[in-house]
């Protein structure tokens, strides 16, 4: 078992900066996966980011691709998104999830534990 924490969210301006965090407890961090997604209103879930198990491997949306970073550390079993430039339609709760699996990947359907999300907020 594996249980996801986000933290970090909140309300900015366009243009501005963000870092979110997802906390890993439970089963060995350091071997998954992992994953950002995002979810707004009436929206149905939208990749955002992934990274392998060691961090050498990464992918973004090409809606993120040059503003968000996403990187890990596996001795504090935490996985980051760092947002920058943002705009308001980059508004939406933000998860994190793990996989079985050491690799990266777009589709949420290859992910097997899921956190409970954070709140992003963009303004103009």
């Amino acid at each position: 078992q594996v249980q996801l924490v986000e933290s970090g969210g909140g309300s900015v301006q366009t243009g501005g900066s963000l870092r979110l965090s997802c906390a890993a407890s439970g089963r060995t961090f350091s071997s998954s996966g992992m994953g950002w997604f995002r979810q707004a209103p009436w929206k149905e879930r939208q990749f955002v980011a992934a990274i392998n198990w060691s961090g050498s491997s990464t992918y973004y949306a090409d809606s993120v691709k040059g503003r968000f970073t996403i990187s890990r550390d596996n001795a504090k079993n935490t996985v980051y998104l760092q947002m920058n430039s943002l705009k308001p339609e980059d508004t939406a709760v933000y998860c994190c999830a793990a996989r079985f699996s050491r690799g990266a990947s777009d589709s949420e359907y290859t992910y097997d534990y899921w956190g409970q999300g954070t709140q992003v907020t963009v303004s103009s």
